[in-house]
């Protein structure tokens, strides 16, 4: 392929990547969304012309001249328009998660197997955040020695979201906090700790978004990991503090205590003799960027112009969302232990 000729379907992350595709040099050929007025807004700021704007992702699909396409649509609609595209020979990078049910994932990785000539992302954010990528980087070069615990959080309050649009996407009873947001930090700890849990334990409460919500606003899960390996990942989606999603990894030879939000992560390693040297940590600058879009797209474009391998395959927005859903079996059922099933061929 010499050249991307992009389009872009929903424009709230999806403007985001929009600008990701611009700075790389794409030709943006149609920008999609079914709000007219945001439709507007995006096109103008970036400069697409309105012969280039559509309110039906269908035109997207059925345009010729485009060979990638940005999903950014609410999650529900994800399996309908990635089959389609597919179809329509399409490579494409779709926001996580991949999708909300079972049913829907097996499908997914179904389609993208059946069509090897089109290439497939999917867009797990977080693997592109400066601070988790630095922790990433010591822990791959054994400054932690063995990992032995790990914990995230993704801690959002999305009462202004349900205020401000009632009846949105996000309180369809079928996007359960955990999948929808809480697949952020679940996604973290399988790429950080480099495995998939194999078994999980949830409980969970709902006493902040009675209202607005059917489901749990408020859940924490344990898991296991391969090699003896703990986790946690605490999800609230009502909680009354500003957006985080603090981390913590332990290791044998070092800790690290960070966010996506924050300019600096700590990292305490210990001396030979195994001992702390101070109570103060290494304090590590990094970027703040907790939606690196541009470097996601540039990932993406990376593989597309020069066959580079891509890393967030479908089978790894699958098996993130395989997780979140025994997370969500195990809290529904009181917190019984439920084994992921990571076989998508059934």
């Amino acid at each position: 392929m010499e050249k991307l000729v992009v389009g872009v379907i929903g424009l709230a992350m999806g403007a985001m990547h929009l600008k990701g595709a611009i700075e790389g040099g794409a030709e943006i050929a149609l920008i999609c969304d079914t709000n007219p007025e945001k439709l507007k807004k995006v096109g103008d700021e970036q400069g697409i012309p309105e012969e280039r704007r559509t309110e039906n992702w269908l035109d997207i699909v059925n345009n010729k001249e485009i060979n990638t396409v940005i999903i950014a649509t609410p999650d529900q609609q994800h399996r309908e328009q990635i089959e389609a595209l597919l179809e329509a020979g399409k490579n494409i990078m779709c926001e996580k998660p991949l999708a909300l049910t079972r049913e829907d994932i097996n499908a997914i990785v179904k389609a993208v197997s059946s069509h090897p000539e089109c290439k497939f992302m999917i867009g797990q954010i977080c693997r592109f955040t400066p601070s988790f990528v630095k922790a990433k980087e010591l822990i791959e070069a054994g400054r932690l020695g063995e990992l032995y615990y790990v914990e995230s959080e993704y801690a959002h309050d999305y009462l202004h979201l349900y205020e401000e649009n009632p009846g949105n996407w996000r309180q369809d009873p079928i996007r359960h906090g955990v999948v929808g947001g809480g697949c952020h930090a679940v996604d973290l700890l399988r790429w950080l700790v480099g495995e998939n849990p194999s078994e999980v334990f949830a409980y969970g409460t709902h006493k902040l978004l009675t209202e607005h919500i059917s489901y749990d606003d408020a859940t924490l899960s344990i898991m296991k990991f391969p090699g003896n390996v703990m986790g946690k990942v605490f999800v609230s989606t009502g909680c009354k503090r500003s957006y985080t999603m603090r981390t913590c990894i332990y290791g044998t030879k070092g800790t690290i205590i960070m966010d996506n939000t924050s300019p600096t992560l700590d990292f305490y390693e210990a001396d030979e003799n195994g001992h702390v040297a101070s109570s103060n940590p290494q304090v590590i600058d990094v970027s703040v960027n907790n939606h690196n879009a541009i470097r996601e797209f540039a990932s993406f474009q990376d593989s597309l112009l020069n066959g580079t391998p891509i890393t967030m395959t479908v089978e790894e927005g699958a098996k993130t969302v395989a997780a979140c859903l025994a997370i969500v079996e195990s809290s529904e059922r009181g917190g019984a232990i439920v084994y992921p099933d990571y076989d998508f061929t059934k």
